[in-house]
């Protein structure tokens, strides 16, 4: 038989399971909606804000130091493709003279590349696509870069963010500007097979992308 004892008993101990259970779902909420703290490929020289990598090409040998402080979604997506030595024997495919040589999205017979998600649009970042910087290419929607990038081959303004979204920069060469600059110089034509512009004459193949040591 329920008494007023008992009922107040039971009112009470639903009042507090419910709490919990509020409580317990607003923990669960809060913490899926923060970030993970191992992106995907922030594994990668985890307390390295600058890693180097390094470009073999055949035109030559080109190093890049990231920016991970101003660009770590950025950078921790780049670093995976390396790391999974998916950049190795692509092809730079579209080459415009002092503007930009973009690469890393294609076999050199032309096939696409398998790529991850697209990531976040980080162009506000205060980094700028001044000459040799390294950029993200993407389409129209200003967060659909995945694995394609450039290098700036001239201070390029319009690249930059203003009332709009800009390219995201998130490096720069540190060696092999003259390997920058001799791609940036090579004949291009129409390239009928795949219906491309600006495409190198004479093929430009990057043959291996490496993460380079830790500098102590």
């Amino acid at each position: 038989m329920l008494t007023k004892s008992n009922l107040s008993f039971f009112q009470s101990l639903f009042i507090v399971r419910v709490v919990g259970l509020l409580v317990l779902s607003t923990v669960v909420f809060a913490a899926s909606a923060l970030p993970s703290k191992k992106q995907k490929g922030a594994e990668i020289q985890a307390d390295n804000y600058y890693p180097r990598v390094l470009f073999e090409t055949s035109m030559g040998e080109i190093t890049i130091e990231l920016d991970r402080r101003k660009a770590p979604i950025t950078v921790n997506n780049f670093l995976r493709y390396v790391n999974f030595k998916e950049y190795d024997n692509t092809l730079f495919q579209r080459i415009i003279p002092n503007y930009i040589v973009q690469g890393g999205g294609y076999t050199p017979e032309f096939k696409v590349k398998t790529t991850f998600s697209p990531i976040f649009n980080e162009s506000g970042n205060g980094l700028k696509n001044v000459m040799y910087s390294i950029a993200m290419a993407r389409k129209d929607d200003p967060h659909s870069a995945m694995r394609q990038f450039f290098f700036n081959v001239n201070d390029n303004t319009n690249l930059d963010p203003g009332r709009g979204w800009g390219y995201t920069v998130f490096g720069q060469v540190i060696e092999g500007t003259d390997v920058i600059d001799k791609m940036a110089e090579v004949e291009t034509e129409y390239h009928v097979q795949s219906g491309f512009r600006d495409v190198p004459v004479t093929p430009i193949i990057l043959h291996k992308a490496t993460i380079l040591p830790e500098i102590n």
